[in-house]
Order: structure tokens, then sequence, then C-alpha cells
């Protein structure tokens, strides 16, 4: 059988050694330490690089533990709604629930296919107590943000903004990341720089980036003995994962640049077929994470099929992400549209997440480019 080829995996390039080889030869393994304090300002650089969209940056255990504080920075407390990305993975909504708030779903629309400023503000109409929204980048491309950014003001709502799978795509010349009150990176091993895995909070104000690692440090107080007067958590980063993400953090703009050209690849490789690309608008610089695409509806062509048949031949495809309202979890959870059909209920049934690794060579992906005209044309 032909070598594997992976939907998208960490690729390593020799400065990430050097840094964790200082923490191992300092001695500073545990968490915090010099290597945590450079990723946080090395991101924060990044970021604010033309002096415009400065950022406190805190680095994280997950980018998970990074929209739980978020969402407790934001004040939700035990029933309130808020308004949810519904085509995300379940770490963009999962946290809500930790503090006991109640997602409230709301569609995407096509052009991105991130959360429909339409749809939001629909929701907000359906839940006027709403104050906090959560919206999510959805493979690297940027969601209007603007429009989103309209509604959340006139409602006077928080945006948390879920910029895990986003970092280094720019929505009008600003990053991603830097929209919302607060803003999540992501570091797991399939995002475009890794730390093997983590995350990082990005908050515009310093006192909520202080508190933030107050109770990421299992909210210890300044006491010389253990004293405890809110419940904290251990979801610091350790200087060693760390270290890695400093020596990821000098390639992003190379692996964004990659990321681009496999994209550009597989628009150029498909044209003939009855699919269409994910979407970005004119005026964004997605960070192209994923590259995925959508069967034409009439083609009839069950996206579970192309999966399995592309997995019979080594290479790894996946399922557009499950919209949340569709998941049994969240079954009794309100779902927001502004279409008679969902627009993230269609993506999912039409779509797949194609081959997207950096280290994917030329003639490697033509293979997965002549393996889904075989499939698609019913040739296999």
């Amino acid at each position: 059988m032909e070598k594997k080829i992976p939907l998208s995996t960490p690729t390593i390039h020799g400065e990430e050694l050097q840094f964790v080889q200082e923490a191992f030869d300092r001695n500073w393994v545990a968490p915090l330490g010099f290597n945590c304090d450079g990723f946080e300002t090395e991101t924060q650089q990044y970021l604010n690089r033309d002096g415009r969209w400065p950022v406190h940056a805190l680095a994280l255990c997950s980018g998970t533990a990074a929209i739980h504080l978020a969402v407790k920075l934001a004040g939700v407390k035990p029933g309130d709604p808020v308004l949810c990305s519904d085509l995300t993975f379940a770490a963009t909504v999962n946290p809500v629930t930790y503090e006991g708030g109640v997602p409230v779903f709301v569609d995407s629309e096509p052009d991105t296919w991130n959360m429909d400023p339409e749809a939001l503000e629909l929701a907000f109409q359906r839940h006027p107590g709403a104050r906090v929204v959560v919206m999510a980048h959805l493979f690297g491309t940027p969601g209007k943000m603007d429009e989103l950014l309209a509604v959340c003001q006139k409602h006077g709502a928080v945006l948390i903004e879920d910029a895990a799978e986003a970092f280094a795509a720019d929505y009008r010349g600003r990053p991603c990341g830097t929209f919302g009150e607060y803003g999540i990176l992501s570091f797991n091993g399939n995002k475009i720089i890794t730390t093997s895995g983590g995350g990082m909070l990005l908050c515009r104000d310093r006192g909520d980036r202080d508190k933030a690692l107050f109770w990421a440090t299992q909210a210890r107080e300044k006491e010389i003995w253990y004293e405890h007067r809110e419940i904290g958590y251990n979801y610091r980063m350790s200087n060693v994962v760390a270290g890695i993400g400093r020596g990821q953090l000098l390639h992003l703009e190379e692996h964004r640049g990659r990321k681009e050209a496999i994209y550009r690849r597989y628009q150029a490789g498909l044209t003939e077929l009855p699919v269409t690309m994910n979407p970005w608008l004119p005026d964004t610089r997605p960070n192209f994470w994923l590259s995925c695409l959508t069967m034409d509806p009439d083609w009839g062509l069950d996206p579970m099929e192309v999966v399995r048949k592309l997995g019979a031949e080594n290479v790894e495809a996946r399922p557009i992400w499950k919209p949340m309202h569709l998941q049994p979890i969240f079954r009794d959870r309100d779902f927001v549209k502004v279409r008679e059909r969902s627009v993230g209920e269609d993506i999912f049934s039409r779509g797949i997440c194609l081959p997207s690794d950096i280290k994917m060579t030329p003639q490697e992906q033509d293979r997965v480019i002549e393996l889904l005209k075989k499939i698609i044309r019913r040739e296999a």
C-alpha cells in the first residue's frame, strides 16, 4: 500500500529543541518560566505587529482551558443564555456549560461558513438576556467580523473570539483573535503551529489576563501558606511545551504560506469536478488550516463514502464538523437560523476536509486529486 497521506500533523524544524534544551539545562520544566513568558510576549508581538492591536497573552494547557477562563471573565452564570457558533468543534461551546451557561446555537452564513450576523441578531431577539457571544473562525477562515461586532455592540454583549483554527489569519488587515474582548488560540498537534498540546488566552485588559492567571494557578492567594478563597484550576502551560511553541512561532508565516499553496493546488486540480472549495471573503487572509470541499447537492454522493474510499487508499480525510444543534448532548438547546435550511447542516451533509499536511509533496497531493476524481466520478 502507498505511504499514508495524513490530514494534518506537526512539522518540526529544529529551533524548538534549542528552547526545550534550555529548559532542561536550567532545570525549569514545570509550569511557568522563561519559555512561557517568551512565548506570550512573542505571540503578542506577532499579533500587534503594526502597533494597532495590543493584547495581553496567557499561555495555557489547552485552547479549551482558554475558552473556559474567557467564559468566567465574561461573567457567565448558571442559567445564562450564551450565543454560540453552531458549525464548530465541541470545544468551542463545552466550556459554556462548565459555568452553567445555556448554549444557544447560531447558524452559519454561506460566504465563510462562520456565524451568520443576521441569525445572531435574531438570536438576541429571541434571547434578549444574552450578554455573551462565542464565535469561531472555521478552518482558518475569518468570519464577517464588522457585522458580528456591530450586532454585539448593539446589544451590549461581550465577544469571545475562538481563533483556535485561525492563528495567522487576518480580517481586513486585523489579526483574528484580536477582535473580541477575549480571544483564543490553540496549539494542538494538528494546528498550524503546535506545542504538542496547549492554548493561549488573549485579553484586551491586563487585569483580566492577571485574573485568568490567578484562576489558572489554582486561585492561590498571595500568602506564604496555601490560601484559597476561590475555585481554581491547573491550567498553566509547561515551560518545556512553551519552548516548542517558541520554536514553532518562528515558522508561522512559512506554515501559512504552505497551507495556502495546498489550497490553491486543490482549487486548480478539482475544477472539472462538481465540487466547491471552502469559501472566504476577498478582503481577508485565511490561514488555510484545512482545505475542504462541498459536493454539488444534485450529485447524490455521500461524503462519508468519499472519506471511506480515500481511507482505503491510505489517504486521511475527515467529515466537516457536525453542527452542535445536531449533537445528542445538545438536542434540547435552541438553534437559530434565518434560511429555510440550515447552512451548517447543508455543509455537513455535502462536505469533507482534505489532507492539508504541509509536508505533503506535490506528487502526493496529485495522487489525492486523482483519487478524488475517480471517486467523485464513480470510477472507483
